[in-house]
């Protein structure tokens, strides 16, 4: 803990760093006021329902909204619509060239790609506004053409403040602005967690069971603790690939002829395969709560039902394997490392450069990416496990708030080592 906190003691030492970090708690402040500003004409009843009894995307929702959803607040969309811009940019830099030269062409490029992230996030933000005006009937109090252009206003502009708010802290403050508002929404729902761990003992106490029920409440406690400690660990973890550069003369000065590593981050795409998973099997008991929430059918009930079932415990583990997969082959190409390797005059020691080469990293990734994918499944699956032993369901410290915890707590303090490191050799060179 003391390693931990040692960085922010050395950055509340510099003028300059302390400024960031007041500014960026300034920021954040602001934010968690908004989330108690309601819409206009939307009722916090209808949406306290949806975000608690149906739990699946809307309780995600409302979790990194930091209770925004639930409040019917016009931060009710948190970050959603700027998150799925960025990836839906992200795949497109990848599937076309000319987006992917204009990232390449460096800081003036990845600016236009920014703006064009930005127009993505207010266009998908109306849209999302919209669904929700249409599906949330029963939380509109006036249905009206004016209601409609309130609300979905009133939601379009509280995403587009958040993503402002986001900018200026990556600006004015310590920076990974995004990350550290979803990271203070989930936090801000620490007090429902110590609530839901008090009523267990409550109700064991109450059968004349205090002495199991603190037992139960330990056994919960040491198990989040047991993650959040495992996924700091396999965050941390990467395989490194020695690397080997040959000398090269050029003048008279010799270049080259160190040994390096390649670190490969045993989970690449974070925490993006379990938020696509979830979305995939939310959708159809979204549709199903929306259109005919009182339906008699027995097929859209078992829909509706499903995140109750152990099947939707393997089809979700399934999905979280395939989507890790996906996405750590969009985002990392073997063959052009591998090309970029050979251009610096690099090879890696016993492995022919070209296609050897390529073939070896690819085969090493495969590796890791099993790894990473089975680590993934067990930490969104773990809830749920304990949500049919315990009977208690959307827990706060679910896998996915724990991973979107430890890897902004990592990169924040990464953040703020380096900025650390350059004003210590800004002194230096004084």
């Amino acid at each position: 803990m003391e390693n931990f906190l040692t960085p922010l003691k050395s950055a509340w030492k510099i003028p300059d760093l302390r400024k960031k970090i007041l500014a960026s708690f300034l920021l954040l402040l602001v934010y968690r006021v908004g989330v108690y500003i309601p819409v206009p004409g939307l009722s916090d009843v209808a949406l306290r329902e949806l975000a608690q009894g149906q739990g699946g995307l809307f309780g995600f929702l409302n979790i990194i909204g930091g209770g925004a959803f639930e409040r019917a607040s016009i931060f009710a969309m948190s970050i959603t619509p700027y998150i799925n811009a960025s990836i839906i940019m992200q795949l497109l830099t990848i599937a076309i060239p000319a987006l992917e030269r204009l990232q390449k062409e460096g800081e003036e490029g990845r600016k236009k790609l920014a703006q064009w992230v930005r127009y993505g996030t207010v266009i998908l933000g109306f849209v999302q506004a919209t669904f929700t005006y249409i599906g949330f009937k029963s939380a509109i109090v006036k249905p009206s053409v004016i209601s409609f252009l309130t609300i979905t206003f009133a939601l379009t502009a509280g995403t587009a403040f958040i993503m402002w708010l986001g900018e200026q802290i990556n600006e004015y403050g310590i920076g990974n602005g995004i990350s550290l508002i979803i990271f203070v929404n989930i936090i801000s729902r620490a007090p429902d967690g110590a609530s839901v761990l008090y009523g267990i003992v409550k109700a064991y106490a109450y059968d004349g069971k205090l002495a199991i029920g603190i037992l139960v409440m330990a056994a919960i406690v040491v198990v989040f603790v047991a993650v959040i400690v495992f996924v700091i660990w396999v965050t941390q973890a990467e395989r490194r690939i020695p690397v080997q550069y040959a000398k090269r003369v050029v003048g008279r000065k010799m270049y080259g002829g160190q040994s390096t590593h390649i670190p490969m981050k045993v989970n690449v795409a974070g925490v993006i395969p379990i938020i696509f998973a979830m979305s995939i099997l939310a959708f159809f008991p979204t549709i199903i709560g929306l259109v005919a929430p009182n339906t008699t059918s027995k097929f859209l009930l078992a829909l509706m039902n499903f995140n109750r079932s152990p099947v939707y415990m393997l089809v979700y583990g399934l999905l979280i394997l395939f989507f890790t997969f996906f996405y750590t082959i969009m985002v990392f190409n073997p063959v052009e490392l591998a090309n970029n390797i050979r251009k610096n005059g690099g090879f890696i020691p016993g492995i022919r450069p070209g296609k050897p080469t390529s073939d070896y990293i690819a085969k090493v990734l495969n590796r890791i990416t099993w790894f990473g994918a089975f680590f993934l499944a067990l930490v969104a699956v773990l809830p749920i496990l304990l949500g049919f032993i315990t009977g208690l369901h959307n827990m706060w410290f679910g896998g996915t708030s724990v991973l979107i915890m430890v890897g902004v707590a990592l990169d924040t303090m990464k953040q703020v080592e380096s900025q650390l490191m350059m004003r210590h050799y800004k002194g230096f060179l004084d």
